[in-house]
């Protein structure tokens, strides 16, 4: 089946191009378009897609905030993947993105084969920053917010613990089989159950909340 995807975007041209960029793909198929923010929650409300491609300046509405209202307002699970669609390459917009719920990240003059190939990483659950880079963005701003620790974070077993902090810290999951001497689907369940005791969406927010938590500390890897 086709991902579903909602184009949210104030500049007519640039949904137009988006539009024919990702409707010529067999597994993509854009199921709407929204010209603001407050647009884009009441398109995703009616269309309910599977990934929404969200610019950051509209009017009306940002879509960092609608990136919220969305992922709040949506009761499916998974929710909907919100991929964050900028001319602004400044890490405060990343990172402000990464907290609204968003699971990736894209520069809108990057070339259409890279765009496209992101949306299907996000849409196959991955993550659209390479980790280190995350990590990195995370480090810089996760001093000035602070999160209390998830109650689930108790359910946790020792070896998901582990597998918690090693994603933490950028480490893919052939890094993190070869660290525990286990296989990669080993590691792709303990890293479900991590994200499920945790009720994050993605390895992403596991990522910000193991920083704003002070679960893991900046440097100590």
């Amino acid at each position: 089946m086709s991902t579903r995807v909602l184009i949210a975007d104030d500049q007519d041209l640039v949904r137009a191009g988006l539009r024919m960029l990702i409707d010529a793909e067999d597994d993509l198929e854009v199921v709407g378009e929204a010209v603001d923010g407050d647009d884009a929650v009441l398109a995703a409300r009616r269309l309910r897609p599977d990934l929404i491609l969200m610019d950051i300046r509209m009017p009306r509405l940002d879509g960092l905030e609608a990136t919220r209202r969305v992922l709040a307002d949506d009761d499916r699970d998974p929710a909907p993947r919100v991929v964050i669609l900028t001319t602004f390459d400044r890490n405060e917009y990343v990172y402000d993105a990464l907290r609204a719920g968003a699971s990736g990240f894209l520069l809108k003059d990057m070339p259409g084969p890279r765009l496209v190939a992101g949306l299907r990483a996000v849409s196959a659950g991955d993550e659209l920053l390479a980790p280190g880079v995350t990590r990195r963005l995370v480090e810089e701003f996760a001093a000035t917010h602070h999160t209390p620790v998830p109650p689930g974070f108790q359910e946790l077993t020792t070896r998901e613990r582990e597998t918690f902090e090693l994603v933490a810290r950028g480490l893919s999951n052939a890094e993190i089989a070869a660290e525990h001497v286990v296989s990669e689907a080993t590691v792709k369940t303990h890293v479900a159950h991590v994200l499920a005791k945790l009720d994050l969406r993605d390895r992403v927010q596991a990522v910000v909340l193991a920083y704003e938590t002070g679960l893991v500390r900046p440097g100590s890897g």
